[in-house]
């Protein structure tokens, strides 16, 4: 095996331990929002709201999998439909207050978690790693990560 075979062997086994990670920690941070759910809720405060629709395209996820997320979003509220002001037969996913703050507490929870498990990485390794981690996610499908 050459140097960059196992350099990719060593990225697939490590980035499926971040994903790991990254999943049982949202667990962790909310009890109701899994990491698929804080994706989505970030989405949609990112966009100002979106459609359905529009979240299982950005995604790359299958629509019935978005309609059980929004669904249980709902249910928790922490999102809510509204009529499109533009056109009245679709409905608009928008974040509620409560969204917001529980949004913002795990965002929050989550770059803390980030700082503190960096916090000894030297400034030029950090913005290095960030480089990488913008270039690979630029080649990916919908920002999913996978491929």
């Amino acid at each position: 095996m050459t140097a960059a075979e196992t350099a990719v062997e060593t990225i697939q086994r490590e980035m499926t331990i971040f994903a790991r990670r990254a999943r049982a920690s949202a667990g962790r941070m909310h009890p109701e929002l899994s990491l698929v759910s804080y994706t989505l809720l970030g989405h949609l405060e990112e966009s100002g709201g979106c459609r359905a629709t529009d979240l299982a395209a950005h995604y790359a996820l299958d629509k019935s999998t978005v309609s059980r997320q929004v669904a249980a979003l709902e249910r928790a509220g922490l999102i809510e439909r509204r009529l499109d002001p533009e056109d009245h037969r679709v409905q608009v996913l928008h974040l509620t207050e409560a969204g917001q703050e529980i949004l913002a507490q795990v965002t929050h929870s989550r770059r803390a978690a980030f700082r503190e498990r960096l916090a000894d990485w030297p400034e030029e390794d950090l913005v290095r790693f960030a480089g990488y981690l913008e270039r690979y996610n630029a080649g990916t499908s919908a920002g999913t990560g996978e491929d």
